[in-house]
Protein backbone atom coordinates (compact mmCIF):
# COMPACT_ATOMS: atom_id res chain seq x y z
CA UNK A 1 0.00 0.00 0.00
CA UNK A 2 2.42 2.64 0.98
CA UNK A 3 4.44 2.22 -2.12
CA UNK A 4 0.93 2.88 -4.12
CA UNK A 5 0.22 5.78 -1.62
CA UNK A 6 3.87 7.71 -2.10
CA UNK A 7 3.32 7.25 -6.35
CA UNK A 8 -0.03 9.12 -5.86
CA UNK A 9 1.61 11.52 -3.77
CA UNK A 10 4.77 11.93 -6.31
CA UNK A 11 2.22 12.68 -8.95
CA UNK A 12 0.56 15.05 -7.10
CA UNK A 13 3.06 16.73 -6.00
CA UNK A 14 4.66 16.88 -9.79
CA UNK A 15 1.19 18.12 -10.92
CA UNK A 16 1.53 21.18 -8.53
CA UNK A 17 5.03 22.07 -9.20
CA UNK A 18 4.38 22.69 -12.81
CA UNK A 19 0.86 24.89 -12.01
CA UNK A 20 3.20 27.03 -9.16
CA UNK A 21 6.80 27.76 -9.60
CA UNK A 22 8.50 31.12 -8.42
CA UNK A 23 7.06 33.28 -11.07
CA UNK A 24 4.11 32.47 -9.78
CA UNK A 25 5.08 34.12 -6.61
CA UNK A 26 6.96 37.27 -8.32
CA UNK A 27 5.22 37.49 -11.45
CA UNK A 28 6.80 38.26 -15.24
CA UNK A 29 7.57 41.70 -15.94
CA UNK A 30 4.94 43.56 -17.61
CA UNK A 31 6.70 46.48 -19.58
CA UNK A 32 3.39 49.41 -19.92
CA UNK A 33 5.06 52.07 -21.18
CA UNK A 34 8.56 53.11 -21.97
CA UNK A 35 10.01 53.83 -18.78
CA UNK A 36 7.31 52.20 -16.28
CA UNK A 37 7.28 48.45 -15.75
CA UNK A 38 5.07 46.55 -13.55
CA UNK A 39 5.93 43.28 -11.87
CA UNK A 40 2.96 41.49 -9.69
CA UNK A 41 3.29 40.17 -6.29
CA UNK A 42 1.44 37.15 -5.40
CA UNK A 43 0.91 35.01 -2.08
CA UNK A 44 -0.28 31.33 -2.61
CA UNK A 45 -2.25 28.95 -0.33
CA UNK A 46 -2.07 25.51 -1.35
CA UNK A 47 -3.84 22.58 0.36
CA UNK A 48 -3.16 19.01 -0.50
CA UNK A 49 -5.24 15.70 1.21
CA UNK A 50 -4.43 12.01 0.36
CA UNK A 51 -5.40 8.91 1.48
CA UNK A 52 -5.75 4.84 0.18
CA UNK A 53 -6.83 1.82 1.89
CA UNK A 54 -6.59 -1.99 1.29
CA UNK A 55 -9.01 -4.43 0.83
CA UNK A 56 -9.28 -7.48 2.92
CA UNK A 57 -8.79 -10.17 0.31
CA UNK A 58 -8.10 -14.33 0.93
CA UNK A 59 -5.85 -13.50 -2.05
CA UNK A 60 -3.53 -10.35 -2.73
CA UNK A 61 -5.20 -8.84 -5.79
CA UNK A 62 -4.03 -6.21 -8.30
CA UNK A 63 -7.38 -4.33 -7.68
CA UNK A 64 -7.48 -4.68 -3.99
CA UNK A 65 -6.27 -1.11 -3.54
CA UNK A 66 -7.97 2.23 -3.41
CA UNK A 67 -6.76 5.78 -3.01
CA UNK A 68 -6.69 9.36 -4.18
CA UNK A 69 -5.64 12.83 -3.41
CA UNK A 70 -6.96 16.45 -4.22
CA UNK A 71 -5.34 19.59 -4.06
CA UNK A 72 -6.48 23.22 -3.79
CA UNK A 73 -4.16 26.26 -4.92
CA UNK A 74 -5.14 29.89 -4.33
CA UNK A 75 -3.57 32.58 -6.00
CA UNK A 76 -3.92 36.26 -4.89
CA UNK A 77 -2.40 39.13 -5.95
CA UNK A 78 -0.94 41.51 -2.74
CA UNK A 79 1.46 43.78 -4.78
CA UNK A 80 2.32 45.58 -7.31
CA UNK A 81 6.13 46.58 -8.15
CA UNK A 82 6.55 49.75 -10.23
CA UNK A 83 9.89 50.13 -11.58
CA UNK A 84 9.69 53.91 -13.35
CA UNK A 85 13.22 54.66 -14.51
CA UNK A 86 15.37 55.09 -11.48
CA UNK A 87 12.23 55.06 -9.03
CA UNK A 88 11.22 51.95 -7.59
CA UNK A 89 7.87 51.92 -5.22
CA UNK A 90 6.01 49.00 -4.03
CA UNK A 91 1.94 49.32 -3.94
CA UNK A 92 -0.33 47.11 -2.07
CA UNK A 93 -3.48 45.71 -3.51
CA UNK A 94 -6.09 45.67 -0.76
CA UNK A 95 -8.80 43.13 -0.94
CA UNK A 96 -12.33 44.60 -1.04
CA UNK A 97 -14.03 44.54 2.07
CA UNK A 98 -16.35 41.70 2.75
CA UNK A 99 -18.93 43.28 5.16
CA UNK A 100 -20.46 46.77 5.70
CA UNK A 101 -18.50 47.32 8.54
CA UNK A 102 -15.36 46.62 7.41
CA UNK A 103 -16.26 49.24 4.46
CA UNK A 104 -17.20 51.44 7.19
CA UNK A 105 -14.04 51.89 8.38
CA UNK A 106 -12.02 52.04 5.26
CA UNK A 107 -13.84 55.22 4.54
CA UNK A 108 -13.66 56.40 7.71
CA UNK A 109 -10.56 58.35 7.41
CA UNK A 110 -12.07 59.83 3.89
CA UNK A 111 -15.04 60.80 5.83
CA UNK A 112 -12.89 62.51 8.96
CA UNK A 113 -11.01 64.63 5.84
CA UNK A 114 -14.78 65.37 4.50
CA UNK A 115 -15.47 66.90 7.71
CA UNK A 116 -12.62 68.55 8.52
CA UNK A 117 -12.61 70.77 5.30
CA UNK A 118 -16.08 71.03 5.97
CA UNK A 119 -16.01 72.49 9.56
CA UNK A 120 -12.84 74.75 8.01
CA UNK A 121 -14.70 76.30 5.66
CA UNK A 122 -13.37 74.90 3.10
CA UNK A 123 -15.80 73.89 -0.51
CA UNK A 124 -15.73 70.26 -0.62
CA UNK A 125 -18.15 67.66 -1.92
CA UNK A 126 -19.21 64.35 0.13
CA UNK A 127 -20.55 62.45 -2.22
CA UNK A 128 -17.75 60.69 -3.74
CA UNK A 129 -16.84 59.29 0.09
Amino acid sequence: MSKKITEILNESMSSIRSMVDANTVVGSPIQVMPEVTLIPISKITMSLASGGADFAAKEATAGSFGGGTGCSVKVVPVAMIVIQGERVRMLPINEPASTAAERAVEQLPALVDKVSDLIRGRNTDISDI
